[in-house]
């Protein structure tokens, strides 16, 4: 190979079919190439030698030089006649030569066209590429930078490629994205979280997202929840609240809005629930307290009989009284109104105390006898003794009438008391014996002892 063949050629690998193409030329020109005959101008070509003295045996060339001048005239015409088939051969040579440096200089400036220098930015970071791809895809297999069904490629990956020009190649990555409750597997060439929501559009003011915006996304892939703005209305204390929020849940609304919940308060929707589009929420302040009430308890009346007391009449032995029970009841109030009141204890105070009632059982009749016998009078016996005792006492022989004042069953003055051989006062004697005594007071006056009640005597 020629110096100047050496100088075109590359030092890299020759492309394949430029080796092909170098073994076909040479194949075929070597067998009719002649091979190299000595000729008078080949020490032209040679390199310069410095010739040594000649021995003074040694024969002189140019002696035979001249020799050969004057040898026979027609053998030195005939070896000059030979000479011009030689030079004629020579010209082919030149050509055959020509040629051959021409298809090598050919195929090297083939394979250094065949090249492409290009830059590789995959996710931001560049790579200066070298190759023999003809499209942008061959150069990127060349390159070892893999493609996939999700990742994008600028130019496309069937574009010619071009020496000098730029290619963009950014990877897919999944991301499990949640909108407002709604969860779906995403792909995006976005490294970052906020390029990821500007790409699909979530880049509304206000919204919650769960990991930083700034995050960025590996080719694993990322989770991220998304709650845009949605508005609703809070009733709570009194008070009605219209808002936007992006929070992800109703307790987090509250927090929003300065709300505390007390232990008994109540809510309207779970507070981990996620807040809906439009969604009234109530807060119910709930409290308890505890209430007493008053209850009297009344009291229980006995009846018993009483021999000193005229049948028919009564009296009280033991006025009743009211007793006292406390009742305990807890009340539950929403928002101060009473809900619940619910009993959860007694406590009896005040024990009642019960009424006795005496009724009388005494009967007259008796008596009446005895005194209708012993004074000689028939008639005394049949008179209603109990009728008049009811109607001036009430049956109840302890009375007293302050007014006269009167005693007993009857009613006796103190000296009519005494005028009938009583002693003591009326009121203090048996039923029996003011009976007695009335009767005969009834003998010596009659009825007219008793103006109001005396005629009770003949019913």
């Amino acid at each position: 190979m020629s110096a100047v063949a050496r100088r075109i050629l590359p030092t890299r690998a020759p492309l394949p079919g430029t080796c092909e193409v170098w073994s076909t030329v040479s194949s075929t020109l070597s067998p009719s190439l002649p091979s190299p005959q000595p000729t008078d101008l080949d020490h032209l070509s040679a390199p310069h030698q410095t010739r040594a003295p000649r021995s003074a045996a040694e024969p002189d060339p140019r002696s035979g030089i001249r020799h050969l001048r004057h040898r026979n005239s027609a053998h030195h015409t005939g070896l000059h006649r030979a000479r011009p088939a030689h030079r004629a051969a020579r010209p082919l040579a030149v050509v055959v030569q020509a040629a051959v440096m021409a298809s090598l200089v050919a195929g090297a400036t083939a394979y250094i066209g065949l090249e492409h220098s290009v830059t590789v930015s995959v996710d931001g970071h560049a790579h200066h590429v070298h190759g023999f791809g003809r499209t942008v895809g061959a150069m990127l297999a060349q390159a070892g930078i893999p493609v996939g069904p999700h990742d994008t490629v600028w130019p496309s990956a069937s574009s010619p490629v071009h020496d000098g020009e730029t290619v963009l190649v950014r990877y897919g990555r999944p991301l499990r994205l949640t909108v407002d409750g709604r969860t779906s597997t995403v792909w995006t060439t976005a490294v970052s979280v906020s390029g990821a929501l500007d790409q699909f559009g979530l880049r509304a003011e206000g919204a919650y997202v769960s990991v930083s915006r700034s995050m960025p996304i590996g080719r694993t892939g990322l989770a991220v929840t998304v709650r845009l703005p949605v508005p609703v209305t809070v009733l709570a204390d009194g008070k009605r609240y219209v808002l936007s929020t992006s929070s992800p849940t109703v307790g987090g609304v509250l927090a929003q809005l300065g709300i505390t919940l007390r232990a008994a308060d109540t809510v309207s929707a779970p507070l981990s629930a996620a807040p809906s589009e439009g969604q009234v929420i109530t807060v119910d302040r709930v409290h308890g307290r505890l209430v007493n009430v008053d209850q009297w308890i009344p009291y229980t009346t006995t009846r018993q009989p009483d021999p000193n007391v005229a049948a028919g009449t009564s009296r009280v032995e033991q006025a009743g009284a009211l007793g006292l029970r406390i009742l305990t009841y807890r009340d539950t109030l929403v928002n101060g109104h009473v809900t619940k009141h619910v009993l959860i204890g007694t406590n009896v105070s005040v024990q009642p105390t019960a009424q006795v009632i005496a009724y009388g059982t005494w009967r007259p009749v008796a008596s009446i006898s005895y005194v209708a016998q012993s004074s000689g009078g028939s008639g005394v016996s049949g008179l209603d003794w109990a009728g008049l005792a009811a109607c001036e006492s009430g049956g109840n022989p302890s009375a007293v009438n302050w007014s006269g004042p009167y005693y007993g069953l009857y009613q006796f003055l103190l000296g009519t008391w005494q005028s009938v051989g009583g002693s003591g006062l009326p009121n203090q004697a048996s039923p029996a014996e003011q009976t007695y005594r009335a009767q005969l007071l009834y003998q010596r006056s009659g009825a007219g002892q008793w103006p109001v009640c005396g005629s009770r005597l003949y019913r």
